[in-house]
């Protein structure tokens, strides 16, 4: 793997994802503090479960009895990372209660939202590494832990699973393998004696395809779902089509709804028009020189736009033609509004310079095909 070298990092992080195999923390310690070269010691460690999950992965790693967890890093040797209840994160269902399992396509997509969030959170640590197993719990579990860490992963970061020697594999007396003979039994009916000392367990590395760098910056901060987190990065990759609902004050923009002010979607709208009509690109007035014609097409937009009670301002301003200072502050304002919603995905929607000055022109890049007017449902409607 490429890039920084996780171990360097001050916080180190393992979480796991897990149904009802706790067995899968204590053979992803194994597998990346003990056999990997160099070895990831993690200075913490967090397990994303369900409610039953979270009650065997107690029992069976912490308590006194059994105690699994510290039992690993006494035979080895291994610097205790922090793990203790709290740790132990239980995933809740639609309603907020803990999920006992993941049966239903709501919870599938509350679960994704929860494995999203927990990556969010420790990705926006630069201090930290994040290693991420997602070796345990239901198929879609793993999926989401591993498309949340495309979507958010930074260079140090790593996505794992842990492979077993299949005799071993799921066996409920096995953990982690002995440092020396330790003898468990099969189930019935033939109770067959295992030496858990034979065991292997080989940590794989999955490739991560990061696009974290495409996603605006609301979505790395706030609290996004994994459909909201999903949609961004596509809107990123995706041809960009854009759609104008001037009566609604929004437009689509990929796949980002993004309400706008009057003024600035009229004047990307204008840009826009002139697009679909096989017009070319425009001069920035000159100073002291306003542009009539340019105001006289501004205003046509504008006048379709949910003004509030605003035109006769808008229409004073214009009067005497469209002045400099008006044209780069609407491009500069709307480039903010894009930019803030949409990071990098905001190019092909910006009102891009040609040339050189003094003759630099100013237009819409995207094609007049991808550029519709219409309704525009509000973001998150159906």
């Amino acid at each position: 793997m490429t890039g920084p070298d996780p171990s360097d990092y001050p916080r180190r992080v393992l979480l796991v994802i897990a149904g009802l195999s706790p067995q899968v923390v204590t053979e992803t310690l194994y597998a990346l503090a003990v056999t990997k070269t160099p070895a990831f010691v993690p200075t913490e460690v967090h397990l994303l479960t369900t409610s039953e999950g979270a009650d065997r992965a107690a029992l069976t790693l912490l308590s006194d009895e059994l105690g699994w967890f510290w039992r690993l890093c006494s035979d080895y040797r291994i610097p205790v990372p922090a793990f203790d209840s709290s740790s132990i994160h239980v995933l809740r269902c639609p309603e907020g209660l803990p999920l006992p399992d993941l049966r239903t396509a709501a919870e599938a997509e509350c679960v994704a939202d929860q494995i999203l969030e927990s990556v969010r959170g420790f990705t926006a640590d630069e201090s930290a590494a994040l290693h991420v197993s997602m070796a345990g719990g239901r198929k879609s579990m793993g999926f989401f832990a591993g498309y949340s860490i495309s979507l958010l992963g930074r260079p140090q970061d790593r996505l794992s699973h842990v492979l077993v020697t299949p005799t071993f594999e799921s066996h409920r007396d096995f953990f982690y393998p002995a440092p020396s003979s330790r003898v468990i039994f099969t189930g019935e009916p033939d109770s067959r004696p295992l030496d858990a000392s034979k065991a292997q367990v080989e940590l794989t590395e999955i490739p991560i395809v990061r696009l974290r760098h495409l996603l605006p910056a609301g979505v790395l901060s706030g609290v996004p779902t994994f459909r909201d987190a999903v949609n961004a990065a596509g809107g990123s990759i995706e041809p960009p089509v854009l759609r104008i609902d001037l009566g609604g004050g929004r437009i689509r923009a990929g796949r980002r709804v993004i309400p706008l002010s009057h003024a600035d979607l009229a004047f990307l709208s204008w840009f826009a028009r002139r697009k679909t009509l096989g017009m070319g690109p425009v001069p920035c007035p000159s100073d002291g020189v306003p542009d009539r014609t340019f105001a006289e097409e501004y205003l046509r937009e504008y006048a379709e736009t949910p003004r509030r009670g605003r035109q006769e301002r808008t229409v004073s301003a214009l009067a005497e033609g469209m002045e400099k200072s008006f044209f780069l502050e609407r491009k500069s304002r709307l480039h903010r509004r894009l930019e803030q919603t949409l990071a990098r995905a905001a190019a092909p929607f910006r009102i891009q310079g040609h040339g050189k000055r003094p003759g630099m022109t100013f237009g819409l890049d995207l094609s007049g095909g991808r550029i519709g007017y219409g309704a525009v449902k509000k973001e998150g409607s159906e």
